[in-house]
């Protein structure tokens, strides 16, 4: 075959260029990645993905926590989240099992720092509140069961364990032991003891995230803070040797 000549080499028609991808069109996996940012491992985004709606619980609270926020926060495509749990179901579920755990974690610390029945217990209310005033988001999360599906394992596991922390420590403070068997089935006393101390410190610490507690604090005298008033609160309620 004869050779092109160079007249019928200049005159071939140009190939078309593709136009080049957006940096939104290209795969995930070959975006550049800003300066200092740690690509994900594998099996780390799954974590990576709850402590990013971690943060956007706390930051927008929970009306502003989407997948899509979620995906944003994390860097990660949108189909990301639905991948790792399904749906915002599933998501806030395992994110409320985190501060579950997180949450017994601080109640048992705080109680092992004392000796005294009584005093395991009044350590592990201040730690109840001091959890909530760290992390409210988190805290408002946990308690919100029409948005969490408590069969889930994970969180099944981790509230069951922090009521079973409530109930020894308030037995214990009665200087009774409530354990293992025991607390699968309640007498009305033991019932009423339990439900009688988380209603005080739940309600006390819902009214102090809703600012509802200021006009007390005003008034109390100088020097004198939440932790000392309810301290005083929960002292009110231990039942007196008779005659004192």
């Amino acid at each position: 075959m004869a050779r092109l000549s160079r007249a019928t080499k200049t005159n071939r028609p140009a190939a078309k260029r593709r136009p080049a991808k957006t940096v939104a069109e290209r795969p995930a996996s070959r975006r550049r990645r800003p300066a200092g940012e740690t690509p994900y491992h594998h099996g780390d985004l799954h974590d990576a993905l709850l402590a990013a709606a971690e943060r956007v619980l706390e930051r927008d609270g929970l009306s502003g926590l989407t997948l899509r926020a979620v995906a944003r926060e994390a860097g990660v495509s949108h189909a990301a989240p639905t991948h790792h749990f399904g749906d915002l179901t599933g998501l806030l579920s395992e994110l409320a099992a985190i501060g579950f755990r997180r949450f017994n974690e601080a109640m048992i610390a705080a109680g092992n720092t004392e000796t005294l029945p009584l005093m395991k217990a009044l350590a592990r209310a201040k730690a109840y509140v001091a959890y909530a005033q760290a992390r409210p988001g988190m805290y408002g999360l946990m308690f919100r069961t029409e948005r969490l599906d408590m069969t889930r394992p994970s969180l099944h596991e981790a509230a069951t364990a922090s009521f079973e922390g409530l109930a020894t420590a308030v037995s214990f403070s009665r200087n009774e032991k409530l354990t293992g068997e025991a607390l699968e089935t309640l007498s009305l006393d033991h019932a009423a003891a339990i439900a009688r101390a988380w209603s005080l410190v739940h309600g006390f610490t819902t009214l102090l995230l809703d600012g509802r507690l200021k006009d007390i604090l005003h008034r109390l005298p100088e020097g004198t803070g939440v932790d000392q008033l309810l301290d005083a609160m929960l002292r009110s309620t231990v039942p007196r040797p008779p005659g004192v």
